[in-house]
């Protein structure tokens, strides 16, 4: 021992000063680190309607500088630089690199460079948090989940204070940070999932887990959001089929839902037909509220070879100013068919390595985000950019990942 370190060690601690171990210290900036990167995919939409007024540079700064932030933060924690070897994260570098090659040709030379280099800044931080995927206390997806609880907060005191403010067309927005209806449904379907299947295998105390889902549910639902309605019951079912046999709160989770669902469907089957509709006719429904229009138009267009193999460089996901509303047509749109092939190839990987993942509460979690992200891309875009969508793809990835018998960190 120095003298330096015996000096340390005979100095008396003051009364109520209490020390922070070094591990506790560093998992507190892996969270944090994880909350920037949330924090940066909750883009800030500066027309929207706000109880509080927020000016439109700031809110973007907060937003958009959340990502350099995590980076100087993910540095300061990583210590020496080391990073987890993964096909997930190599394919999510490839996907960057052809990013990069098709923005250099595109019309917005700026704006495609701009979340070329935002794309590549996130994927790089990723890659320095890979040393926390194998963690036993699943330290990320406890992360992710508390964050996502304390936006669907956000989302309820503003409905709370200001329920007309708040529902916009008849959906719940988030009007204490600008939030669409659409990813309101997103971070309530997700946030319900993480904690049934949590709850499920036995990782989540009852207590929490139903105060959880009666809250994040009545928020689904108020969004008028189908498709994460509809991935949220494909990705439970697939994951409390994993649990089944392993599990007894699965096989009784099982039994709750179908009984459920068959009471609801004789007694509230109009009033379900009503929600799925959203004042819609079936003209309206059958084209998907005018996506197929766009999608029409994108498979319309001409395109040289260059174009269809690397697309027209990364943009906002729009074309002739309507949103595509899907991540198939906006990867083929923006980074084309070997971008698609990218994401194609990650989100097989996940669901494989789900398959070979040794049954339990890992296999379960990958299962059901792998499965949940799959039924959202056909009318939501995300894979292809830094977003929620592939924040929670790297989720997945990383229950996947084999543990090793002895963990440095």
């Amino acid at each position: 021992m120095t003298p330096l370190a015996a000096l340390a060690a005979r100095r008396p601690i003051r009364p109520g000063f209490r020390v922070v171990p070094p591990e506790r210290r560093r998992r507190r900036r892996v969270q944090l680190v994880w909350a920037l990167l949330v924090m940066n995919v909750l883009t800030f939409f500066p027309d929207s309607r706000l109880l509080l007024p927020i000016p439109s540079a700031l809110g973007r700064l907060i937003a958009q500088g959340s990502l350099p932030l995590a980076l100087l933060l993910v540095l300061t924690v990583n210590r020496p630089l080391r990073v987890r070897p993964s096909v997930y994260a190599f394919l999510a570098s490839l996907l960057v690199t052809e990013a990069v090659i098709s923005s250099l040709r595109a019309e917005f030379l700026v704006g495609a460079l701009y979340r070329s280099s935002r794309l590549l800044i996130f994927v790089l931080v990723l890659w320095m948090l890979s040393p926390w995927w194998t963690r036993r206390d699943l330290l990320l997806i406890r992360t992710h989940l508390m964050v996502l609880w304390a936006v669907i907060g956000t989302v309820v005191l503003g409905f709370l204070v200001a329920p007309g403010g708040a529902m916009v067309d008849d959906r719940l927005t988030g009007i204490l940070w600008p939030i669409p209806a659409t990813q309101v449904g997103h971070y309530a379907a997700m946030a319900t999932g993480l904690t049934t299947v949590l709850w499920m295998a036995g990782l989540l105390r009852r207590e929490i887990a139903l105060v959880s889902v009666m809250v994040a549910i009545p928020v689904l639902l108020l969004t008028h959001t189908r498709t994460a309605l509809i991935a949220l019951l494909v990705g439970g079912i697939i994951a409390g089929l994993s649990l089944f046999t392993a599990r007894a709160r699965a096989r009784r989770t099982f039994a709750i839902a179908i009984g459920v669902f068959s009471v609801g469907a004789l007694t509230a089957g109009s009033a379900v037909t009503t929600w799925l509709a959203r004042g819609q006719d079936t003209e309206q429904v059958a084209a998907l509220t005018g996506r197929k229009l766009v999608w029409d138009a994108i498979l319309a267009q001409p395109r040289t070879t260059f174009e269809t193999l690397f697309g027209f460089g990364l943009s906002n996901k729009s074309f002739t100013g309507l949103p595509i509303d899907s991540n198939w047509l906006g990867t083929y749109y923006d980074v084309g068919l070997l971008g698609a092939a990218f994401n194609i190839a990650m989100l097989l990987f996940v669901f494989v390595g789900a398959w070979f993942t040794p049954q339990g509460p890992r296999r379960a979690l990958a299962l059901f985000i792998v499965a949940y992200c799959v039924v959202a891309s056909f009318t939501e875009t995300g894979l292809s950019e830094a977003s929620p969508y592939l924040l929670e793809l790297t989720l997945a990835a990383s229950l996947v990942y084999p543990r090793p018998s002895r963990e440095g960190i």
